[in-house]
């Protein structure tokens, strides 16, 4: 399988927190180390109010097409999975370049290496 660059969007089944099951659900690629990949959850369910640590990508941004995601979503930094590359299902798109730069900047305060 060849390595997958930060910013992908891929197609994966994403843990749950508890470790118990997982959904095929979207998520964005931050690093590949070896055969496993480095994730974060991205969830069409975007409540009003946001957490700090979520960013939106929003349907009607200009760069939502190339993301290929179906509507409006929230990349949550908190949910954060290390999964093997054979869980994935496939490549759907990729975030724009100055959205991944706000994805990194949060994901720093997430984890308050900042």
């Amino acid at each position: 399988m060849t390595k997958l660059e930060s910013g992908i969007v891929i197609l994966v089944n994403f843990p749950f927190t508890h470790l118990q099951s997982s959904k095929v659900r979207p998520a964005l690629v931050l690093t590949t180390k070896g055969e496993d990949i480095i994730i974060l959850g991205i969830f069409s369910r975007v409540p009003e109010k946001l957490q700090d640590s979520w960013i939106t990508i929003d349907e009607l941004n200009p760069a939502f097409k190339q993301s290929g995601l179906k509507k409006t979503s929230v990349v949550k930094t908190e949910k954060i999975a290390v999964v093997h590359q054979s869980l994935m299902r496939k490549e759907l798109g990729r975030l724009s370049s100055e959205l991944m730069q706000h994805v990194k900047q949060t994901l720093r305060k997430t984890l308050e290496i900042e």
